[in-house]
């Protein structure tokens, strides 16, 4: 008793001493997992600017709340490209010295809608009224946080508004460009060439190794530069119906066929339940044993699934289809009848009229001048019935006109009443003209189609918690294997395919052909995950994923992969050059052709602003240039081109002549770099020093 008194006595310590032993534990796992562990408060800097976590969260969160459907990692990096760009552009604003004026601080709140059109803040002739918008404020305190607000955004804007007009005042182009403008468009050339081409050599001579890729990257970095990534491989094990699973539900649906016996407990007796055949209530019995609920409608034959169509729409009333396959779903289905004309295709020109709802009236009439046209238009179409798309093209006001009036398929009461009850009370071929509320329509019923209603049992082709434990446990066995064995190995031991693997950037999250699997990624960049580590992912409605971590490319350069469909052919095309150069040997042009196994061909009159060779070689701008570099009857040094190696002599060179004013082709140049100006953020953007430490924040 006396020990069980001190064990009493001393519970309380006991209890405190464990409770803190695992308090430090879990204090050390999130310590370790990061989640206390921030190298920074901040989510990131911009050329040492940092952007707070707190604000980024809210702003986030915000953006969430305003974007339908949109994911918490999309929101994210919308709110990260924003605080990227104001920090670049109002560094840029500082430097330059840019202040907003109250009057275009006030021009861009009312290019707002919910500013410049609000009644509140307008006066009696419809116009903005600045007195009524700044009194508004000053009486509603609530509202200036609102406004406040709002005229940062408005000053960012007008900032880049002075910005871009800076921008654009400083591109110009000179006379000088206009006159090489116009001496590239007229000068001309004539020339012989041998051309020995890249094709000559085949591909399977010339080896390109992952290292000349990545040496031609290094040269070429600004082309190839990217974030850095790690390379994922995987295997899905798809939880997906076994061919029992499927035979199982064939058998239930069949069984649903005939009738059933069911022991009732109020009356004490065996009732007998009709089966889908008798059922006298078929909505309901569709409703308790499907997994799709009745529909009542008749649809066409082209709405049914393609392959039992035909069956399906050929059904007697009463007779029974299935089982049958369509989609995920195992169904049967019962024919309750047909029924003629249940959708109508139509055509129709619409002439609208002051006051009436037509969205895109062309010109304004009266409803007695729309009436009037109308009439005349019928009677065109009821002379001419192969007038009638072009009549449409040219004079209908609705939308459709471009289709030459045609509206597809629909069905009763979806459109506006006078125009149904038009189109389905007459046939097919009838012309007529009809007036709603959008203007008069002068309509011709192109067709219609029968329907047939259907009552179809359903059921998911799922698979059973048999077959689910069963791809659970090869997933798992999988994972473990994979985790001490190679990883190609391990799956081909258990009949798994590796799928290619995913190059991911750390915010990524769409993952290859299993779309959004943002956690895959987050796991491959946990400073916690090494390469080789293995991890099996639980997909909703798919299955698992075992991914590993396979590689990361940290060079800042695009990986190999993705670089070489483009990279390997400029450099098997650079090492074939080096072999048919050394063919091309002689002192005339004729000498080098023969060396080289090729003819001497002539090309006339060729521009450098379009330096087409004949023959569909297509353009070769190095050997027109170096043609027009040449005096008369002068060899070229063999000249890689786009197509092959080549070697011209120059014929003749026609100058152009000399005109007073290229004004002409400084408007043209002019025109060219008129988006020239929209470089500048991403050009800011490749300058910059950025650091992102979002995922230290688990985005």
């Amino acid at each position: 008793m006396a020990v069980l008194a001190k064990i009493r006595q001393r519970s309380a310590l006991l209890i405190g001493v464990i409770a803190l032993a695992l308090f430090a534990f879990i204090i050390q796992d999130l310590i370790g997992k990061g989640t206390f562990s921030q190298s920074s408060k901040d989510v990131g800097s911009i050329d040492g600017k940092d952007i707070s976590f707190e604000d980024f969260r809210v702003k986030v969160s915000n953006v969430e709340k305003s974007g339908q459907g949109i994911t918490s990692t999309e929101a994210a990096n919308r709110v990260w490209d924003e605080e990227v760009s104001i920090a670049l552009l109002s560094a840029q604003f500082d430097k330059l010295g840019l202040r907003v004026g109250e009057k275009h601080l006030i021009e861009v709140l009312k290019s707002d809608p919910n500013i410049g059109k609000n009644p509140m803040f307008l006066n009696a002739a419809g116009i903005f009224d600045i007195a009524k918008f700044k009194d508004y404020f000053k009486t509603n305190p609530e509202a200036k946080q609102y406004i406040a607000e709002k005229e940062k955004g408005a000053e960012l804007n007008a900032k880049f508004q002075i910005y871009s007009t800076l921008i654009k005042a400083g591109l110009y182009t000179t006379a000088s460009e206009g006159k090489l403008k116009y001496e590239m468009e007229a000068n001309k050339v004539n020339f012989a060439y041998a051309a020995a081409l890249y094709s000559s050599i085949k591909d399977s001579d010339v080896k390109i190794s992952d290292s000349d890729i990545v040496d031609y990257m290094k040269k070429n970095e600004k082309k190839f530069k990217a974030d850095a990534t790690r390379e994922i491989q995987y295997v899905l094990v798809e939880d997906k119906a076994s061919k029992e699973d499927e035979a199982e539900i064939r058998t239930k649906l069949t069984g649903l066929l005939k009738g059933s016996t069911v022991y009732n407990n109020e009356t004490k007796q065996t009732d007998s339940i009709p089966g889908f055949r008798n059922a006298k209530n078929i909505a309901e019995f569709v409703n308790s044993n499907s997994d799709v609920p009745y529909d009542s409608t008749y649809v066409p034959k082209n709405s049914l699934p393609a392959v039992d169509a035909d069956k399906l729409f050929s059904l007697p009333a009463g007779a029974i289809y299935g089982p049958y396959v369509y989609g995920k779903y195992l169904c049967i289905s019962k024919s309750l009848g047909f029924k003629a004309g249940v959708n109508a295709k139509a055509s129709h020109i619409l002439i609208g009229y002051e006051g009436s709802q037509t969205p895109n009236q062309k010109e304004k009439r009266t409803k007695e001048e729309a009436k009037a046209k109308a009439e005349d238009i019928l009677a065109q179409v009821q002379a001419n019935p192969d007038s009638f798309m072009m009549l449409a093209f040219t004079s209908s006001d609705d939308s459709s006109a471009q289709q030459g009036g045609d509206l597809g398929y629909f069905g009763q009461n979806q459109m506006v009443k006078p125009f149904n009850d038009f189109v389905f009370s007459n046939g097919i071929g009838k012309v007529g003209l009809v007036e709603t509320p959008f203007g008069f329509h002068i309509i011709k019923i192109t067709d219609k189609q029968d329907g047939i209603r259907l009552a179809t049992i359903a059921q998911k082709i799922e698979p059973s918690e048999t077959t689910s434990d069963k791809v659970f446990t090869l997933a798992t066995k999988f994972e473990m294997n994979a985790a001490d064995k190679d990883f190609n190995a391990a799956a081909k031991e258990l009949g798994l395919k590796v799928a290619p693997a995913i190059s991911a950037k750390a915010m990524d999250e769409a993952f290859g052909p299993l779309g959004n699997q943002r956690s895959i990624v987050r796991w491959a960049f946990d400073k916690e995950t090494n390469k080789g580590d293995v991890k099996r992912f639980e997909i909703a409605n798919i299955g698992h994923v075992i991914a590993q971590y396979k590689s990361e490319n940290k060079s800042g350069l695009v990986a190999v992969s993705l670089a070489r469909p483009y990279v390997e052919s400029i450099l098997k095309n650079k090492k074939k050059a080096e072999m048919l150069k050394a063919k091309m040997t002689g002192s005339t042009i004729e000498a080098i052709a023969k060396s080289a196994g090729v003819t001497v061909q002539q090309a006339a009159d060729v521009t450098m602003e379009n330096p087409v060779l004949p023959g569909g070689v297509g353009q070769e701008p190095k050997v027109v240039g170096n043609a027009f570099a040449l005096t008369p009857n002068k060899l070229s040094a063999p000249i890689e081109g786009n197509t092959g190696v080549y070697v011209v002599k120059n014929i003749s060179t026609i100058k152009a002549p000399a005109i007073a004013n290229h004004a002409p082709y400084v408007e043209k140049l002019k025109a060219q770099s008129a988006s020239d100006a929209g470089r500048v953020l991403p050009a800011l953007k490749n300058n910059a020093d950025i650091k992102d430490n979002r995922l230290q924040f688990n985005y």
